[in-house]
């Protein structure tokens, strides 16, 4: 606000001292005109006229003009604003002296006025985008580009990146190539940049001209393509940075496509196309409800806080045992949403009176269950916790669902649930149950949302081999052949909403989770992703599958048969039939087991799930 308004009170000073040297030299050039006796045109023209221009310029709101985003239009506003200004200054020299000033310093005046303030305020403009590019570079410094860079891509986007950068003094690169898969292209120039050739033409480039970066820059480029350039671009060893798609740049608030530019990261190798969501019917879903997010501060949790918070909710309640993170997704929510009536509890699942306190006060209207032990090597230790937190808590949360008259609850599920080789994976499959037994006997639509494993969730394998790259290694896997469904958080989350939004109750949703990537593959790319050689510069030690770990996840069990949605990336598995009272009866036998740490909980529970298959040594 401070800016603003030294901007606007510099603004009117330099107005009022371009009329008056405009007065001066007109008159000084051509001279004063006579008048009556006792008149003096001179002076008051030289007071008049930078009073009643600043005043036409005040009216046709030419001080409220952004000028770091002026455009044609605005310097109109100004010639304008000196027409009336100058229609005005003839009328009261008409009135004061019977005359006015001759039309040649008449017009003198206009022109030299209108160089002036135009000048002025494209100087300012400079100066105010130089001022703000380099206070951004500064808080992005990390990210500023430097040494030789190669540019993928000869198209829009790329002529935008290399006029801003060379724009831009912070950063200290020089653009040595372009590569562009157009045949048409080869040996053409963008800016004075050569097109080297094609995408074949990358590695040889790279060594060529000493390439220290290489930026991606084709944003409409699909999914398959990008991949299949950016796994050739990994294998020079140089630095990848990428502009992302033109819809990530579009729901970006940033103003300039070169502050767009991140680091590639390991999600982009991944070669998922976009989803494309119903954004009505999850805001029809949403919108004016109450919703509780058990576990709203975890990975999944959290995520889910921040899509529904978008969609106009009439409150939101998180649920959490872990404060920290709650706190940490509390205080990003009311940064971004300011308005939005938000309630942040602690309490764990497995607490009835807090379960019974939560929803009598509150009363939602939607549920997403994402409270969970996840783990697998730790609830292989911890077996008793794994179900007094997931079975039982999530028996309480449906039963509390059930009596306070919950619309929708959804059951954030895992494809762990399927032929189960661990406690965890057991657990979450009699959460199914659960779910499947309630939607049977209670008003609440009880639904289950089943995917893999998300990239840079708490606990993950990013985040581990991130820090053993840092350490500078070994990098650890279980298995050179074991494999892995992964999906990105927000997508992950988007399809949860998206599924609950369509659920009519009883379903498990399946989400797709696209091809299954190898650990190996994974440590590799992000080893060479961090700007080393896997192999020579980072080791990787194979260590064999942990406890309870099987070398791929199903999605579904055989029993299951599989129903398309509008979503060609969700599905609906068939639930398992199975005796429901049986069921509840074992569930009263294993609340009575768990509290005994000495009892084989896994072979309880294998006679729960027959899918479960565990290591009896």
């Amino acid at each position: 606000m401070k800016n603003r308004y030294l901007v606007f009170i510099t603004s009117v000073l330099f107005d009022f001292f371009a009329a008056v040297v405009s007065i001066f030299i007109s008159f000084k050039l051509i001279g004063v005109p006579e008048v009556p006796k006792g008149g003096n045109i001179f002076v008051f023209s030289l007071l008049i006229w930078p009073m009643l221009m600043v005043l036409s310029f005040y009216i046709f709101k030419t001080y409220s003009v952004l000028w770091r985003f002026s455009r044609i239009s605005d310097l109109l506003r100004i010639f304008i604003g000196m027409v009336v200004a100058l229609g005005a200054l003839f009328i009261c020299q008409m009135a004061v002296y019977g005359r006015a000033i001759s039309a040649p310093a008449m017009l003198l005046t206009f022109f030299i006025t209108f160089f002036l303030t135009v000048v002025f305020r494209l100087c300012m403009k400079d100066i105010i985008m130089r001022v703000s590019s380099r206070e951004a570079d500064e808080k992005t410094s990390a990210d500023k580009l430097k040494g030789n860079i190669m540019i993928i891509g000869a198209g829009c986007a790329a002529s935008m990146i290399i006029n801003e950068l060379r724009d831009n003094k912070i950063n200290n690169c020089k653009f040595k190539c372009a590569i562009d898969d157009d045949p048409a292209k080869k040996n053409t120039y963008i800016l004075g940049i050569r097109v080297y050739g094609d995408r074949n033409s990358i590695i040889e480039a790279a060594k060529k001209f000493q390439i220290d970066t290489i930026l991606f820059a084709i944003p409409s480029c699909d999914n398959k393509e990008k991949v299949e350039i950016l796994n050739i671009c990994k294998e020079t060893g140089c630095e990848l940075k990428i502009v992302p798609s033109i819809y990530q740049m579009m729901n970006s608030g940033e103003k300039g496509i070169s502050k767009k530019i991140r680091k590639v990261q390991i999600e982009d190798l991944l070669g998922r196309e976009p989803i494309s969501l119903d954004i009505n019917r999850i805001i029809d879903y949403v919108a004016g409800r109450t919703v509780l997010v058990t576990g709203g501060g975890g990975t999944i949790g959290s995520e889910l806080c921040r899509q529904i918070a978008e969609h106009d909710p009439k409150r939101l309640v998180i649920f959490d045992i872990y404060e920290n993170n709650a706190y940490d997704i509390q205080n990003e929510l009311r940064r971004k949403y300011p308005e939005l009536d938000l309630v942040t509890l602690i309490g764990s699942v497995r607490d009835s009176k807090r379960l019974e306190s939560v929803f009598k006060t509150y009363r939602p209207d939607i549920v997403y269950h994402a409270a969970a032990h996840k783990h697998v090597p730790l609830m292989e230790d911890s077996p008793n916790e794994a179900i007094k937190n997931n079975v039982f808590g999530t028996l309480k949360t449906a039963q509390c669902a059930d009596k306070y008259g919950v619309k929708k609850f959804v059951l954030i599920s895992t494809d762990k649930a399927v032929n189960p080789t661990n406690i965890m994976g057991a657990s979450k499959r009699m959460c199914e149950m659960i779910i499947q037994s309630y939607n049977k006997r209670s008003e609440t639509e009880f639904v289950a949302v089943r995917f893999g494993n998300v990239l840079g969730s708490n606990g993950s394998v990013i985040p581990l081999f991130k820090k053993q790259i840092e350490a500078g290694g070994p990098v650890t896997v279980t298995d050179p052949d074991i494999i892995r469904y992964f999906m990105t958080i927000p997508e992950a989350v988007t399809l949860v909403l998206q599924a609950g939004a369509s659920a009519k109750g009883g379903e498990i949703f399946v989400l797709d989770m696209g091809k299954p990537v190898k650990i190996l593959t994974l440590a590799e790319n992000l080893i060479r992703l961090s700007g080393f050689t896997p192999h020579k510069d980072i080791k990787i030690e194979f260590i064999g599958l942990r406890p309870g770990e099987k070398l791929y996840e199903e999605m579904l069990m055989a029993e299951e048969g599989l129903k398309e949605t509008e979503n060609k990336l969700i599905h609906i598995g068939q639930p398992i039939e199975f005796d429901e009272n049986e069921f509840f009866t074992a569930l009263d036998d294993l609340r009575k087991a768990m509290y005994d740490d000495s009892v084989d909980m896994r072979a309880i529970v294998s006679g729960i799930v027959p899918t479960y298959h565990y290591n009896k040594t």
